[in-house]
């Protein structure tokens, strides 16, 4: 079995590889359920770890339907990656009622080529997983990350393990969320290749300073945040009187 780490800092990356891990997905804010890491991230850990490197293109956090230029953004970030040396690309595209936007999709798969393709967690928000998983055996993709549609993957086993069969030696299904020392064997005896997991532990910095820099209302994946136009504009007239 392959065990892939997601990792979301240097140090990350160099633990997963000493201790023995088979693959890194590579991305930043585990708290949002990841982003596109930064070039100097993507640099620093292709120049040092010898075991492949997948990457995270998820340009924000919240729902997986992007404008224009959020697409291109993303195009720009998969050939950045092909020409810093990474492995895979990792990401996808759903259209506003959460199906797969097959067109955006395989246009950044076609980018990515030579590399793999896994199609992230949107997997999990889509209603018919079948017929999803028919789509993106169409177009090309790999392997498909996902915990079954269920908030972890043993509790959406039965799900993971139906997709693993109706998806036969054509794609990957790669389980996802929540694995760990104690219930990895669950996913070996149900006949899984590849599983992902971050593997974190948690250790408080007691030396942070008295105001905290995270903003608790962004902390929504229902939300998405752009600075806004006119509160700008209203900033400016008070400066100019």
């Amino acid at each position: 079995m392959l065990l892939e780490i997601c990792a979301s800092s240097y140090q990350s990356a160099i633990n997963a590889q000493e201790a023995g891990a088979h693959r890194i997905e590579l991305c930043s804010e585990l708290a949002l359920g990841g982003i596109t890491p930064s070039y100097g991230l993507l640099k620093n850990v292709l120049t040092h770890i010898t075991i492949p490197v997948f990457v995270l293109i998820r340009p924000r956090s919240g729902n997986f339907t992007y404008s224009e230029e959020e697409f291109d953004v993303m195009k720009t970030d998969i050939q950045l990656c092909k020409d810093l040396g990474c492995q895979g690309i990792v990401s996808g595209v759903l259209n506003a009622d959460n199906t797969v936007d097959i067109q955006r999709t395989k246009e950044l798969i076609e980018l990515a080529k030579p590399l793999q393709f896994t199609f992230h967690r949107a997997f999990d928000w889509i209603e018919n997983s079948f017929e999803a998983l028919e789509q993106l055996k169409e177009i090309g993709v790999n392997r498909i990350l996902t915990s079954g549609s269920k908030i972890t993957a043993v509790e959406g086993i039965s799900h993971l393990t139906a997709l693993k069969e109706k998806a036969g030696n054509t794609i990957t299904i790669l389980p996802g969320s929540g694995i760990n020392s104690d219930n990895v064997i669950l996913f070996k005896k149900n006949g899984f290749g590849e599983i992902h997991c971050s593997a974190t532990s948690i250790v408080y910095d007691h030396h942070l300073g008295k105001i905290p820099m995270n903003s608790t209302k962004l902390f929504d994946e229902r939300i998405i945040v752009h600075s806004d136009f006119d509160k700008i504009k209203a900033i400016i007239r008070c400066m100019a009187s």
